[in-house]
């Protein structure tokens, strides 16, 4: 993998079984639950369809022919507030320590913030040092308790930044 061929850029419906493979490959890599967690979401088999609405977006990380990772922005489900949530950010182990998810994320949050959203929200395991580091890195902080209702009981860290 050359830093010169890997592209970050919208989800295309080409790409919808390569990174519902990718999410579930480093979910069980991680030891992530099975259930409430992304694992178990019906959106992970049609990601194209899911993420194409007003502001809503998801990005791929494409090396070659091959998805490397993804994340991607919503609205915060059940939650009145003009709040986004970063989804289901997850890189293959190729694409980690490369600066790629200090990418993928100023991509995100640019778009949170064109898509007129004033702050976002995140869930994850306190176990993920590496991805908590990047969102502190970025200026997400530590909530005590979730926002919205995201379905991801078994996620236990939330996170919020002002946008």
């Amino acid at each position: 993998m050359r830093k010169d061929t890997i592209v970050i850029r919208e989800i295309e419906l080409e790409d919808n079984p390569k990174i519902a493979k990718a999410i579930r490959s480093v979910l069980i890599e991680m030891g992530v639950p099975k259930v409430g967690t992304a694992y178990e979401d019906e959106a992970l088999d049609c990601m194209t369809e899911t993420y194409d609405k007003p502001q809503n977006a998801y990005f791929v990380v494409v090396d070659g022919n091959e998805i490397i990772g993804g994340a991607g922005i919503s609205p915060l489900d059940d939650y009145e507030g003009n709040v986004c949530e970063l989804q289901k950010m997850y890189f293959m182990p190729e694409a980690r320590g490369k600066g790629l998810g200090s990418k993928m994320m100023a991509k995100c949050l640019d778009f949170a913030k064109q898509a007129g959203f004033d702050k976002c929200y995140l869930e994850t395991m306190a176990y993920m040092d590496d991805a908590r580091k990047l969102y502190k890195k970025v200026g997400f902080e530590f909530l005590d308790q979730p926002m919205g209702n995201t379905g991801h009981y078994s996620c236990k860290v939330w996170m919020l930044k002002d946008l």
